[in-house]
């Protein structure tokens, strides 16, 4: 009787365990190659975080320089769309399109990756969620100061920018670099190396950190640092993939996301930056640093950028101002 009885129990516990151990495949997708620190630094240590934390039950298949198809401005589409679970990617690809995420943009907010990233992701929290309504938000962050590097003309003042073609990340740095006096070139990076090579741009507005993976520092011959921007990451996943999974699953992936993923992040983004300047100096690239009295007359060229920014948030019935404030804020509050 007891064995008739235990045949039932230990047909259901069979039934049970694949169920129990079914794994789940994610499909990551990104731009930049292999060697770049998004794919070597973060996204892998944190897909393999996330597995090991799954007890194996989820997979993450990592898919780099836009392998899965598509172009880099289309990357948030196919996350929320799911042609893939997870991306990584600009919101300033697409301009217009996330204007609040922008403040971080302006010229002069940012500060270290570190301390800007938390402020990203914490502005996230509080302003941004109807801005990425169409994803779950993994992690906001940014790139340390991004620098010019030129080709053939040293940049030292204002004037030196007069006309110079300069590749820009997003719109903000595009009216700041024109505020300036440049010409500004919209195009995702990893267009840059060619555009420069063939001197379809005199030089680009970049963090080191990628400069390193694309070798822009064997094709440029002059940095400088200037302070004037960041660019706006996001690493997001599919809002009906992550709803899909189980509790305990879901639990993995919110263990890994919101701020200290983004602190995460810019710790690894400032890393990164040393090592992109070590590559340049070892080059026997010029390196400059601009001055505080050229640094302030940059930041009253560029003011009107700033402007522009609150008058349309304003427009759209924010407080412009406040959020802009807020956000300088927050750099500061994270260590600047």
């Amino acid at each position: 009787m007891r064995t008739l009885l235990a045949i039932p129990l230990l047909a259901s516990l069979a039934l049970a365990a694949p169920a129990a151990a079914q794994e789940v495949t994610l499909k990551l997708h990104h731009f930049l190659p292999p060697s770049s620190t998004t794919h070597a630094d973060f996204l892998e240590p944190w897909a393999r975080r996330v597995e090991a934390q799954s007890g194996g039950r989820i997979r993450i298949d990592i898919y780099p320089v836009m392998q899965l198809g598509g172009r880099p401005p289309q990357l948030y589409d196919q996350v929320r769309d799911g042609v893939v679970d997870l991306a990584w990617t600009l919101p300033g690809y697409t301009p217009g399109r996330f204007p609040l995420s922008e403040v971080f943009e302006l010229p002069f907010v940012a500060g270290s990756a570190t301390a800007t990233s938390q402020a990203v992701m914490t502005f996230y929290q509080r302003h941004l969620r109807a801005e990425f309504w169409g994803v779950k938000v993994l992690a906001l962050h940014a790139h340390a100061p991004g620098a010019l590097h030129m080709t053939e003309h040293p940049v030292r003042r204002i004037e030196d920018l007069a006309g110079l073609k300069i590749r820009a990340p997003s719109r903000t740095v595009t009216a700041a670099l024109a505020a300036l006096g440049a010409t500004p070139v919209g195009m995702p990076v990893p267009q840059v190396p060619e555009a420069l090579a063939r001197g379809v741009v005199d030089g680009a507005a970049l963090p080191y950190e990628v400069t390193l993976p694309l070798r822009i520092h064997e094709i440029v011959k002059h940095h400088t640092n200037t302070g004037l921007y960041t660019a706006v990451f996001l690493f997001a996943m599919n809002k009906d993939r992550y709803e899909s999974l189980p509790p305990d699953l879901r639990a993995v992936i919110d263990a890994n996301a919101g701020v200290p993923l983004a602190r995460l992040a810019g710790q690894v983004w400032d890393a990164a930056e040393a090592k992109g300047i070590a590559a340049a100096r070892a080059r026997g690239n010029d390196i400059y640093t601009l001055p505080p009295a050229e640094v302030a007359r940059w930041k009253t060229a560029t003011r009107p950028v700033i402007d522009a920014w609150i008058a349309h948030t304003d427009a759209a019935g924010l407080d412009g101002r406040a959020l802009y404030d807020e956000a300088k804020a927050l750099v500061a509050k994270f260590g600047g």
